[in-house]
């Protein structure tokens, strides 16, 4: 489904990712872990289509992967993409609006179609007794349920996810791990995952992909960039091998394992 070919990803002489490779197959969940900066989060910009690779590609069914967001990719950040002014029902409405027009209205028969749709996956995210209110009225854990609904009503086949649960705490995480997992496998979705807590992308993923730096230059630091120094098919991996991971990121200056 989604082959990655020797993409390099640099800004200016600051080399960020370097020949990174590899093949996802439909309907697998894809952790990214590693030290801050080490690239994930650009990796993942450049799947959604918002970053471009300097060199290299990136495929989709075997045809370069468009260079803009469209409604075959969602995506949800740690920060709530949400419109403050609207409604959270109105929130989830306004994605499928622009996927149909290029201003957004929506009226008669696809206005109440789009309403019965965004009600239907409110009621899938456990969001629907909470569709007359407004974002700020929302928990951290509500908000974040809502940016998986606007991300899901277009019906993406693939579902980025750039680190969406930090800032929770352990209980509400708990949760969203749950729902998460129970969106991939009812809708069949192909989910990358960014995550600083390697617990978490062991417990989620079906493969763990590590990003880090392979080569070092004390006296240029930028001069070489991350690459996946470890594909993990979660499930199979010694514990020896989860400590020595573990162990190595620390030493770079970040605790992984929560």
């Amino acid at each position: 489904m989604i082959e990655i070919r020797n993409v390099w990803k640099r800004y200016g002489d600051s080399v960020i990712l370097e020949n990174i490779s590899a093949t996802v197959a439909e309907g697998e969940f894809i952790t990214l872990v590693g030290t801050s900066g080490c690239g994930k989060s650009t990796f993942l910009r450049m799947l959604l289509g918002t970053d471009v690779p300097n060199q290299g590609e990136i495929l989709l069914d075997g045809k370069t992967i468009a260079d803009e967001p469209d409604a075959e990719r969602g995506v949800v950040f740690q920060q709530y993409s949400v419109f403050p002014h609207m409604t959270v029902l109105e929130n989830v409405i306004i994605a499928r609006a622009f996927e149909k027009t290029r201003l957004g209205f929506l009226w008669g028969k696809r206005k109440r179609a789009a309403r019965d749709e965004a009600m239907a996956m409110l009621e899938t995210v456990g969001l629907s007794h909470m569709a007359a209110r407004y974002p700020d009225e929302l928990s951290g854990g509500m908000r974040q349920r809502l940016a998986i609904a606007q991300a899901l009503i277009l019906k993406p086949r693939i579902l980025l996810l750039d680190e969406p649960f930090g800032a929770l705490d352990p209980g509400i995480r708990a949760d969203m791990h749950a729902l998460v997992l129970s969106l991939w496998r009812q809708h069949k979705l192909t989910v990358f995952m960014v995550t600083h807590d390697l617990a978490e992308g062991f417990h989620l993923g079906t493969r763990l992909w590590v990003f880090d730096k392979l080569r070092l230059d004390p006296q240029a630091p930028n001069r070489f960039g991350a690459g996946i120094t470890y594909d993990l098919p979660v499930g199979q991996c010694e514990p020896e091998l989860l400590r020595e991971i573990d162990s190595g990121l620390s030493s770079s200056g970040q605790e992984l394992v929560s």
